[in-house]
C-alpha cells in the first residue's frame, strides 16, 4: 500500500473516531418516558444533554406509534408521562 493511501486511511478513522467522540460525550442525561394514549401504551428512551431535553425527545419518540396524525400527535405530547426515569452521566 502507498503512503499516501495509508494516510488517508488514518484520517479518514481519525476523522469518525472524532465525530464518534463528540457525539457521544454531548449525552449527558439519558430518559425512559412511558406514555398512554388512546389505550395503548408505548416506552421510548433518548438521550441529550439537560433531563429536560432528553424527557422531551424520548415523550415524543414514545408518541410516534402511538398516533395518527400531527393532531393525535400533539395532543399525546401534552399529556403527562406514566413513568419517567433519569440517568445523568
Amino acid at each position: 500500500m502507498s503512503r499516501k493511501k495509508i494516510v488517508t486511511i488514518l484520517l479518514v478513522i481519525g476523522f469518525f473516531g472524532l465525530l464518534l467522540f463528540n457525539t457521544l460525550s454531548a449525552q449527558k442525561a439519558t430518559c425512559e418516558v412511558c406514555m398512554e394514549y388512546n389505550g395503548h401504551r408505548n416506552c421510548a428512551t433518548a438521550s441529550h444533554e439537560s433531563a429536560a431535553e432528553a424527557t422531551q425527545s424520548a415523550q415524543s419518540t414514545a408518541c410516534g406509534p402511538l398516533t395518527n396524525g400531527m393532531n393525535d400527535q400533539i395532543a399525546c405530547g401534552r399529556r403527562p408521562p406514566i413513568s419517567t426515569q433519569c440517568r445523568t452521566k
